[in-house]
């Protein structure tokens, strides 16, 4: 159903107009300016001129052509909206829900980087995302031209059915029927009910190291911004991505190693005391948390933070914890897996605090727990681990200004990660100001970043700082810079070449 469709790459003549004027202009569209292949997922009339000019316009001419229209009156919320929809329709979610896929998966980490950032530098994030949506376009159309299908209309279930039917082709890792599914639920219920159905699968396994739960939160943070009404072709296509298991068996009747926390965890979760949401906070148990993670089974970091809570701790002491120790994980092996331990429980903490059942959120959090020993040993085998240990970093540096420390640790960091990441301990242990360490650390993004990852990881973890106790803040933030952009890395053309086109 959701199958492979070729079409042709077409020039846009549409000149330097906003999509209000463009409309205006131009007046009702023919039959022959809207033809679409048969079976091609469509949107609506007011968005659809703009997600095809993305679509035909060729790469060496997209970020110019673009610029002419946001002179000309174009809104960021319909740029957004046409860059998310441009995507969902172009770029297939397989054989992994990353890769090219990032294109999708960086649209609310460009909108965040966006509208965080001063004002000279606010177009820069989502004009580089225009660019990674062309590149990814162009990998799709080389590895066989996949297209969001239309809806199987003749197959969608009644309202009164949608969620039985969503859940039992879940269950079943069935495509073809979840997708009329979730487009029943769409249209007969609100985002929260959509969410919370979808929150209870997308942490379930872990294949596509995290991207499913990534792709759930952040297509329900942009479409918060851009409006449920766009909601219908972007959860077919995260349904799609969820489903997908690599062309292995299928989970439901197998064993395999991805899904054995989600099936362990559904039977621990009932240990959980009523209690639960009650406990103290406690930077012991915090501790314990980073020091069972260091090394453990996926299953001994479920039952530790069982026991934890079972015992008083809070909540916060327990997301202290683990964020902790994927700030860990980054300081004994900087690269893709430790990053992805960090954007993934950025994830999962957002869809945990988003979540109205008790059971989706404890299991969202025994989930995270399990899935950094994963991480871990998924980064053991790409390479040794250094023995690091967050809770031994030690505040190298006095209390000196912001306009010193800050500049001078983004230096270091292009000789001396560990070393940058102590002093900006000691700076923010001294009563630095976190938020000129974050402003700085973005700035160098727009500049310097080189991929999705830089704008994925940078959002979350200049985010997630801002939910932790206040010396677990000042650790995660000061490990964050082993991910990071130094300010000695090159910056990048593309910056200029959207400078320019904004004249």
């Amino acid at each position: 159903m959701l199958k492979s469709k070729r079409r042709e790459f077409l020039f846009s003549t549409a000149g330097g107009l906003g999509l209000t004027q463009l409309l205006t202009r131009v007046g009702p569209l023919s039959a022959d300016e809207v033809k679409f292949e048969r079976g091609i997922a469509r949107f609506s009339r007011e968005v659809e001129p703009l997600v095809r000019f993305l679509e035909d316009t060729p790469r060496d001419r997209v970020i110019e052509e673009t610029a002419r229209r946001v002179r000309g009156g174009l809104s960021y919320r319909q740029l957004l909206t046409a860059l998310l929809l441009a995507g969902v329709r172009n770029v297939q979610p397989r054989p992994s829900v990353g890769f090219k896929f990032h294109a999708v998966l960086v649209v609310n980490s460009a909108h965040l980087a966006s509208i965080s950032c001063a004002d000279e530098d606010r177009w820069l994030p989502i004009f580089w995302a225009i660019d990674n949506f062309k590149s990814s376009q162009q990998r799709d159309v080389a590895e066989g031209n996949w297209t969001l299908s239309a809806v199987d209309e003749k197959n969608v279930p009644p309202p009164h059915l949608a969620v039985k039917a969503l859940r039992e082709s879940m269950n079943r890792w069935d495509v073809e029927q979840a997708d009329v599914a979730i487009t029943s639920l769409v249209r007969n219920a609100g985002a929260q009910v959509v969410f919370d159905e979808l929150a209870h699968y997308a942490a379930r396994d872990f294949r596509s190291i995290g991207h499913k739960v990534i792709y759930l939160s952040n297509a329900f943070r942009t479409l918060q911004t851009i409006g449920w009404e766009y909601a219908e072709p972007v959860m077919r296509s995260l349904v799609y991505a969820m489903l997908n298991h690599h062309g292995s068996p299928n989970p439901e009747t197998s064993d395999q190693v991805a899904d054995r926390p989600g099936r362990y965890n559904r039977e621990n979760l009932k240990k959980i005391s009523q209690g639960w949401r009650a406990g103290k906070l406690n930077d012991a148990g915090a501790e314990d948390v980073v020091a069972t993670l260091h090394q453990c089974t996926p299953e001994q970091a479920s039952d530790k933070v069982v026991e934890l809570i079972n015992k008083g701790t809070s909540l916060q002491s327990l997301w202290d914890g683990i964020y902790a120790s994927t700030g860990e994980l980054m300081m004994r092996q900087r690269g893709i897996i430790a990053l992805h331990s960090v954007t993934t429980t950025n994830a999962i903490h957002h869809a945990f605090q988003s979540a109205t059942h008790a059971d989706t959120r404890k299991f969202l959090l025994l989930q995270n727990a399990s899935f950094l020993p994963m991480f871990r040993e998924a980064a053991r085998a790409r390479g040794r681990l250094e023995d690091r240990n967050i809770m031994l970093m030690s505040p190298k540096g006095e209390k000196s200004a912001a306009t010193e420390t800050v500049p001078e640790t983004f230096e270091l960091m292009g000789s001396n990660r560990m070393a940058a990441a102590e002093k900006l301990y000691g700076y923010l242990s001294n009563d630095g100001d976190p938020q000129a360490v974050v402003d700085h650390a973005r700035r160098l993004v727009f500049l310097k970043g080189n991929d999705s990852h830089d704008y994925k990881f940078s959002s979350a973890a200049l985010e997630d700082y801002r939910f932790l106790s206040r010396d677990w803040r000042n650790r995660f933030l000061a490990s964050s810079v082993f991910q990071l952009r130094s300010a000695t890395d090159p910056t990048r053309p593309l910056v200029q070449r959207i400078q320019q086109a904004f004249g």
